[in-house]
């Protein structure tokens, strides 16, 4: 599978956390990841990852055009509710393409966990962006 790792400033810590704690899961798949996010959970697990820019600089619009054109399975995006972000419009249209594609997304630790460990069980079944149509 494919995965997007996007965390805002404040929930880095948390993505470097999860990401040790999922290094078994996460290493069997393709990562990618804005830039400050990528190189810190690569320099914490060792995991292969593909960085983009950082966020506030297109990071998030290059994952958006991943997700439109179906490239990822899944994003992991541990944002930070309160704080007013200054590249918010871009965060807002990544959500919405998550929605409309039908690509599965976690906003915060309970939810990444959750798809990581169905990915971990073998649960996890992807599904098409019409396939209920």
């Amino acid at each position: 599978m494919k995965i997007a790792l996007i965390a805002h400033n404040q929930k880095k810590p948390e993505m470097i956390a999860l990401c040790i704690k999922y290094k078994d899961v996460l290493e069997g798949h393709d990562l990618c990841a804005t830039g400050t996010t990528g190189k810190l959970v690569s320099s914490a697990t060792n995991l292969k990852i593909r960085c983009m820019k950082s966020g506030p600089l297109g990071g998030d619009q290059q994952i958006g055009s991943m997700i439109a054109d179906s490239a990822l399975d899944l994003v992991i995006f541990l944002r930070d509710p309160l704080t007013a972000q200054p590249h918010e419009p871009d965060v807002n249209a990544l959500l919405r393409l998550c929605d409309v594609t039908n690509t599965p997304l976690a906003t915060n630790i309970s939810s990444a966990e959750i798809m990581l460990n169905a990915l971990k069980n073998g649960v996890y079944v992807k599904h098409g962006a019409d396939e209920f149509n």
